[in-house]
């Protein structure tokens, strides 16, 4: 099992502390829209701004194709201080070949 963090266009996110605002699943795709985490090692890192511990990027983590295998799937909703609203975080994210495992609120 490989860590997402090893894998080419994920090693310079951090999306523990990511936030995932939607998902959106269709035969032919499986897409989180997130609120992502950008390491330093980014190229569009910056500094992060006041009052946030990270820099945030709006972007989206896709997969084509996929075969979905939900174990659990929850209709939990998570409001921030300014009240924004995300379904949580992907907790975990490991890859096997071409399986991928993940994991989250």
């Amino acid at each position: 099992m490989v860590n997402y963090s090893e894998l080419p266009g994920l090693d310079r996110l951090y999306l523990e502390d990511s936030f995932v605002l939607a998902i959106d699943e269709a035969p032919d795709r499986l897409a989180f829209d997130l609120d992502a985490v950008l390491t330093p090692r980014h190229p569009s890192y910056i500094a992060p701004r006041p009052g946030e511990q990270h820099c945030y990027r709006r972007g989206e983590l896709r997969f084509h194709a996929p075969k979905v295998n939900w174990l659990a799937r929850s209709q939990a909703r998570f409001h921030d201080v300014s009240g924004a609203e995300d379904l949580g975080n992907i907790d975990v994210f490991t890859a096997d070949g071409n399986h991928y495992y993940l994991e989250g609120d």
